[in-house]
């Protein structure tokens, strides 16, 4: 690796975690894709980091709609889904206008549905907070709110790829960033799934809380 993608010990380690959370935050503990930009744009520059980030959330999306698929809630989705893609398209314009340290400021308002999740997800691949927020009023099953997510967030993050490609942002260097990390989104996957059938459902709603605020707080310090 070499450029911005030559990393120092330090931080090959939180580009791990982060990897590793990805996997747990499609199939297991949704609350910590939250933490996913915030933790990526500590690694990478915020905006160059959001395209090194979609690939992983794509590998670990297609591995959560195995295993969530017949939980997904249609007619939440339909809802959520149109103007998601029209705010994809907003916000593909906004990133062409903002720098990085302008972007590491939009992470965090991001994180205090439809047309703003899909501007979110598009600027700083963080729809998270509010979608959760949208989801945990809907006062969703556990397995509802994972099946749900990822559906929704397999769709809108391939949605992003042309638009990501355009703006430079994911790029062969990037890609293979992408593949030194893809075995940390993997594992994180079935320890997402273990843990899953393992977490108290008020523990799993206490989660998704805490952490929205968390990663809100995080962006702006």
């Amino acid at each position: 690796m070499h450029g911005i993608y030559a990393l120092s010990a330090g931080k090959w380690v939180l580009a791990s975690v982060t990897a590793l959370f990805t996997g747990l935050a499609k199939t297991g503990i949704p609350a910590l894709g939250i933490l996913l930009a915030p933790l990526f744009a500590e690694v990478l520059p915020a905006r160059i980091s959001t395209g090194a980030l979609l690939p992983l959330l794509i590998t670990a999306d297609a591995f959560a709609v195995i295993f969530w698929r017949r939980h997904g809630s249609w007619k939440h989705l339909v809802r959520l889904l149109p103007w998601a893609v029209a705010g994809i398209v907003a916000g593909y314009f906004a990133m062409g206008r903002i720098d990085d340290q302008q972007m590491r400021s939009v992470m965090g308002a991001i994180a205090t549905a439809g047309f703003l999740s899909g501007a979110t997800t598009m600027i700083a691949n963080a729809p998270g907070p509010v979608t959760m927020i949208y989801l945990l009023s809907m006062r969703l099953p556990k397995e509802e709110f994972n099946g749900t997510s990822a559906w929704y967030f397999f769709i809108l993050n391939w949605l992003k790829v042309p638009f990501s490609v355009n703006l430079g942002l994911i790029t062969a260097q990037s890609l293979t960033f992408d593949a030194v990390l893809a075995g940390g989104v993997v594992a994180g996957v079935f320890a997402g799934l273990y843990l899953a059938k393992r977490i108290p459902a008020k523990a799993f709603m206490i989660a998704v809380q805490v952490l929205t605020l968390a990663a809100a707080i995080k962006m702006f310090f």
